[in-house]
């Protein structure tokens, strides 16, 4: 674990963090320019929050408009020192305006945050040394120095995210894999296993998403652009393993069945997905080691065995349970052969023949963020959660601020720290945060009492808080408990440097970390409060909207055939995104009070159902490309124009419209009618002759079978999202 954490990139950040923090201090100690030390080193610990995972372009502008908004806010600060009734105002104003900016998405949230950081400290420092103007100037100039050693450390070791983001790919992919090998084993819970998919799906397609970025969007140089291609080659593989396991869902009640029946299979099978994920996780520790990529024996081993069982066991099996496992089967091949790829792709030393994908082409599956002016008119009412989240900010800081002015408190700007660190725009994460802080304190406090009476060199605390303060940034995105302890440790061994009543500064730390917790905990629970019962409509509607945009491609791609065009692609890939997102949303609606979890049994479903949807999608989108088809038939036209119409219908139905909706049941009848000259399954001991024959019922059973089964879904989907037990607006 420890090793794990000083090779990833979190520690190499934090690291830098600390550089830029300490060398700054240093030099102006020693050339006897103390303030002019730490406004650099403010300055570069405010623009660093925007050096996250992503492409190096992103980051530049993230740390770059940090570094100009904290030097504004720092020059704007310098003057907000008057009475706590003129200050107030000013403070809330800044407070909203600046965290309003987080409309324009992630990375902007980031910069916002070094701008609160910025404006919560002005508060803290009085420089006597510098003027206002030159403070600020060099608060900026600390932003630059932050960027220079970001720059030089990508220019020493470009590759490390994207090694480090694969490698973590690998194995969130081989634990989805060995998910779904528990879950065809008897006795298991699948309930909770199934839960534990749709969490690893989220995470992979997070994971997905960021690594999508940094490869497409990467500037391709002399040296490594080979290696960008070739990574960008591993990461469609990736990709593919998710979504054909999506496309292959496994009927387990009746995989129950067959597996009492024949229970020798089950061994078989669990070991070939052991294996297979054992291969992922052995490729994610091997790195750019071509020697200790794992070799093909032992699975190809594995897969003649179970081949020749099934082979051996053909004639005692029904033609339904053949079936199974012979899909079943062929499902693993699959990944197997993408497996293979990749250990191909990381293992060639350049020889082999790539068909290397256009970068220009591979942009468009990068969503672009909308930077229009107009988003900040569009969101400034109660209906946006960022609009709910900055003015409950800004009152939950005026608050404190108020309560740090009345009450004796030291350092009352710690308060205000915390509020801005814990609150979030969702319950559930500033819930669990606000415990972390508080937990986290309290262990770093009591260790640090005892650190500090057993220690009395100053230099030792300096070092110690310069360590506390690398680890407690290393460990900040991956374990939030953790990281308050080493920032209390790093700001009490700070204190004890300067102060000798150690105890007061650790009762106080914890006194005002307590307050500010409470205080967002309360503002959360009281103002404005965001509920994913009423938000998670929208995530619901944007994912059934991206679904049928996707079955949309699917049903133009089987009329023209041809070429799978980008269009096609890139729907695909909205539509797996925007289920993630709404799986995520759930997530975050379960943590919520149960009181406030309005219509969950109903949201509960339209959640499953619209996974199951993009499933059957996936497995319909996965034969038509790797099959040829026929032509369109006029019952396929008349059942698709149904299931859009339901799609449409479920869309209206969101959005409040209820009036149009209309019922479909009568089309039951299509679909039940069909049915019986398509399922060749009850001729399953007719052999047939003729293989052109074969393929074409092959064909209609498979298409016609997930159709209806589309059908069956987006009516089920229509019902509930008809009901009326589910929130039209966001208040």
């Amino acid at each position: 674990m420890l090793k794990q954490l000083l090779k990833s990139t979190s520690f190499s950040r934090a690291v830098l963090v600390g550089i830029g923090v300490t060398l700054p201090i240093i030099l102006g100690l020693h050339f006897g320019h103390f303030e002019i030390g730490l406004a650099l080193c403010f300055g570069a610990f405010w623009s660093s929050p925007s050096d996250v995972s992503g492409s190096f372009q992103h980051k530049k502008i993230g740390i770059l408009i940090s570094a100009a908004l904290v030097m504004v806010v720092s020059f704007i600060g310098g003057y907000l020192h008057f009475q706590t009734w003129l200050s107030l105002p000013i403070l809330g104003i800044l407070c909203f305006s600046i965290s309003y900016i987080s409309v324009y998405g992630f990375r902007a949230s980031l910069i916002s945050f070094s701008g609160l950081l910025a404006l919560v400290l002005s508060f803290a420092h009085d420089s006597e040394e510098l003027e206002i103007y030159q403070y600020a100037l060099l608060v900026g100039a600390g932003g630059l120095w932050y960027f220079s050693l970001a720059k030089i450390w990508y220019l020493i070791n470009p590759k490390a995210e994207t090694e480090e983001l694969l490698s973590e790919t690998y194995l969130l992919t081989a634990e989805f894999l060995d998910t779904r090998r528990k879950l065809i084993g008897p006795h298991q819970n699948r309930e909770k296993l199934q839960s534990k998919l749709l969490k690893l799906q989220s995470d992979l397609t997070e994971n997905h998403e960021t690594l999508r970025e940094i490869l497409i969007l990467s500037r391709k140089t002399s040296g490594w652009s080979n290696y960008q291609d070739k990574r960008l080659l591993v990461f469609v593989q990736l990709v593919e393993m998710l979504e054909t396991a999506l496309a292959n869902p496994v009927n387990y009640n009746r995989m129950d069945v067959l597996f009492n029946d024949h229970p020798q299979y089950i061994n078989l099978f669990q070991d070939l997905i052991f294996k297979m994920a054992l291969q992922l996780r052995q490729i994610s520790e091997a790195g750019n080691s071509r020697k200790n990529l794992p070799n093909n024996d032992a699975l190809q081993e594995c897969f003649e065995k179970v081949s020749l069982e099934i082979a051996s066991k053909r004639k005692a099996l029904d033609y339904e349970d053949f079936l199974m496992l012979q899909n079943l089967f062929e499902y693993q091949e699959k990944q197997f052969k993408k497996l293979k790829r990749i250990k191909l792709l990381l293992g060639d030393t350049g020889a082999m023949e790539i068909d290397f994908i256009d970068r220009n082409v591979a942009k468009d599956f990068i969503a672009a963020q909308d930077f229009d002016p107009n988003l900040l008119v569009r969101n400034f009412s109660f209906k946006s959660t960022i609009f709910r989240h900055s003015l409950r900010l800004a009152v939950a800081v005026m608050v404190g601020y108020t309560l740090g002015s009345i009450f004796p408190i030291q350092n009352p700007y710690w308060i205000l720290l915390t509020i801005i660190v814990i609150m979030r725009p969702s319950y559930g994460l500033t819930k669990s945060r606000a415990k972390d802080r508080i937990i986290g304190t309290l262990i770093g406090g009591v260790i640090a009492y005892g650190m500090v009476f057993l220690i009395q060199d100053l230099y030792v605390f300096g070092a110690l808080g310069v360590a506390s303060l690398v680890i407690a940034f290393a460990l900040i995105q991956k374990n939030s408990r953790a990281s308050a302890t080493f920032i209390t440790l790093s700001v009490i061994f700070i204190y004890a440097m300067l102060s000798p009543d150690i105890l007061t500064v650790i009762k106080f730390r914890v006194l005002d970390t307590f307050v500010g917790a409470s205080l967002s905990y309360l503002a959360m629970l009281w103002l404005w409060p965001t509920w994913e019962a009423v938000e998670i409509r929208e995530s619901i509607e944007k994912s059934v909207e991206v679904n049928r945009d996707f079955f949309h491609q699917i049903i133009e791609f089987y009329k023209e055939k041809g070429q799978v065009p980008t269009a096609y692609n890139v729907a695909r890939k909205e539509a797996f995104l925007e289920t993630s997102n709404l799986n995520s949303a759930f997530q975050r609606m379960a943590q919520e009070p149960k009181a406030q979890q309005k219509g969950a049994d109903i949201i509960y479903e339209l959640v499953v159902l619209n996974h199951t949807f993009l499933a059957s999608l996936a497995s319909l989108s996965t034969f038509i490309q790797h099959h040829e088809t026929s032509k369109a038939t006029k019952q396929f036209k008349v059942a698709t124009k149904l299931i859009e119409q339901n799609l449409e219908a479920v869309l209206q139905s969101l959005r409040g419209k209820r009036s149009q909706i209309k019922s479909t049941l009568k089309n039951d009848a299509l679909f039940a009618k069909q049915v019986p000259t398509l399922n060749f399954l009850k001729n399953q001991k007719k052999s047939f002759q003729n293989k052109d024959k074969a393929i074409e019922f092959q064909e209609a059973h498979l298409i016609w079978e997930q159709l209806q089964w589309l059908y069956s879904l987006s009516d089920k989907m229509l019902k509930l999202a008809a009901s009326g037990k589910i929130a039209f607006t966001n208040l």
